[in-house]
């Protein structure tokens, strides 16, 4: 089927990408090593960059760690619809065959299954908004991180911005300190450029790969739905036209057996009818048999000269 093209094919890609992009990254920082390492570590006065980068860097981390752990989820999530798909399509009377009890499709047909079990209306569009919301709650931490990686970034350079104004007041206020001072300004302005610059890099890679776990996400809960649609609810939900239809079948079922039946019987009819005109004209011959059997004995009495029946009784 295309669903199970499409589903493949989209996390497949999603994943390749999120591989791509990642060495992509660490080789561009190996290459660059040179430069970035005294850029963001060397002739430092203060730590303010360093932890405010390193902040950067582990939140940038924490999150993507959690999109690769979901979009690893989903593609499981797909894998399961695709064996359910393949199930169907092979007549196999289970349709969850090989499909974790865990997965959304698996929990999607126990719902359905205990609904009908406890003679309950099945609403489909319920039931897909509590999927829909229960799996909203899933990405608290990445919508987060998110919303607040962009702002690290404007918090470094506030900060940076504040060292930089200390240094100048330094300047202003004491010529002995003029050297120190200047330092604070070079080192604020330049940690407000390396923490926007890891900011904006680390957003701008978390975003693209938070709209695309956006993607992963609609596209699975959409196939869920298509497989309700298409066959979990025919099998669960039986409406009026359905019932119609099948009680239609059943009346054309009962007219074809009552046929073969009456068949049957005006089978048995004619066999009877043969039977006992066979048995009439057995009998009319055991008749003729008989008859036919006493005068031999009676030719065969007369030609040896035998006494009649009746006489030989008396003797």
């Amino acid at each position: 089927m295309e669903i199970q093209r499409l589903l493949t094919s989209l996390s497949t890609r999603i994943l390749t990408q999120f591989g791509a992009v990642i060495l992509a990254v660490i080789a561009l920082i190996a290459y660059n090593y040179d430069f970035i390492y005294p850029f963001y570590a060397e002739n430092q006065l203060t730590d303010t960059g360093l932890i405010i980068n390193s902040a950067i860097v582990l939140l940038f981390l924490l999150g993507i760690g959690n999109i690769f752990f979901h979009l690893l989820r989903y593609r499981r999530e797909e894998a399961a619809i695709v064996s359910v798909i393949n199930n169907i399509e092979s007549a196999n009377p289970d349709y969850l065959e090989g499909v974790p009890v865990s997965s959304l499709i698996a929990q999607r047909h126990g719902t359905m299954r205990t609904i009908r079990k406890a003679n309950g209306e099945i609403n489909h569009a319920a039931l897909a908004s509590m999927l829909s919301a229960d799996e909203a709650t899933q990405f608290g931490l990445i919508r987060f991180i998110n919303s607040i990686l962009i702002l690290t970034g404007v918090f470094g350079t506030i900060v940076s911005l504040s060292i930089a104004l200390l240094g100048a007041s330094d300047l202003i206020d004491s010529a002995d300190a003029s050297l120190g001072g200047m330092g604070l300004v070079i080192h604020g302005m330049s940690t407000a450029l390396s923490t926007t610059i890891t900011a904006i890099v680390s957003y701008a890679i978390f975003g693209y790969f938070y709209t695309r776990l956006g993607d992963v996400q609609t596209h699975c809960l959409s196939a869920i739905e298509q497989l309700t649609s298409v066959y979990l609810l025919p099998r669960y939900v039986k409406s009026e036209e359905g019932v119609v239809n099948q009680i239609s079948d059943l009346i054309k079922s009962v007219i074809v057996a009552a046929e073969r039946l009456k068949q049957t019987q005006d089978t048995y009819h004619d066999a009877a009818l043969t039977l006992q005109q066979t048995i009439g004209v057995n009998q009319q011959q055991a008749d003729r048999f008989a008859d036919e059997l006493a005068q031999v004995r009676q030719i065969l009495r007369e030609g040896f000269r035998l006494p009649p029946e009746a006489d030989k009784e008396e003797l």
